[in-house]
């Protein structure tokens, strides 16, 4: 169940950032055509930049779980296959372990609990955290940040389950035993 999960939600993530992909093309597109009339949009230029952010982490993730990032082989190549397994399955770990770190981290970078102790009166939070996460604006489109930045939760979530539902699968190729290509006289 949890792998099918992660594997529909990797799709989900793909169709998004593709999509995001096309809203930028128009972005970039419809600046060029203002500013060729002599009236830019100036904040055209800033919603294709979150718009690119969102586009990189919400592929990455997906990435994340199809296994298809860059990787250097050259050390698991020359290993027989047990070797490579279990490197695989140590790099799943650490890809988990860092996702889990970066929950921990956006936890306390949001601070979920204490705004709402603070009664989500955001002058509150900020005077007793000193966290002004929720106070700055973007410099175009007159929005919080935090929600542009809310991206990095996503895919600290994201990316902890793909890296659970990859750890676990690698776990289960462990148990299966491997059989060496023999070789051929």
């Amino acid at each position: 169940m949890l792998q099918r999960f992660s594997s529909r939600l990797a799709r989900c993530e793909e169709i998004a950032a593709a999509a995001l992909a096309a809203a930028v093309t128009c972005f970039i597109l419809t600046n060029i055509a203002f500013r060729a009339l002599g009236s830019p949009l100036y904040w055209i230029s800033e919603l294709a930049i979150y718009s690119m952010i969102w586009m990189t982490f919400l592929i990455a993730g997906a990435v994340f779980k199809r296994r298809q990032g860059i990787a250097v082989t050259l050390l698991s190549d020359l290993l027989p296959q047990t070797g490579r397994k279990l490197i695989g399955l140590w790099v799943d770990a650490i890809v988990l372990l860092f996702a889990l770190l970066l929950v921990w981290l956006c936890w306390r970078w949001y601070q979920p609990l204490e705004l709402a102790q603070a009664g989500f009166d955001t002058r509150a939070f900020q005077g007793h955290t000193f966290n002004f996460i929720y106070a700055e604006n973007t410099s175009t489109l007159g929005v919080k940040k935090f929600w542009a930045w809310l991206i990095v939760p996503w895919f600290a979530l994201s990316l902890s389950l793909h890296g659970w539902a990859n750890l676990i699968q690698s776990l289960n190729q462990w148990r299966t035993p491997t059989q060496e290509p023999t070789a051929k006289t």
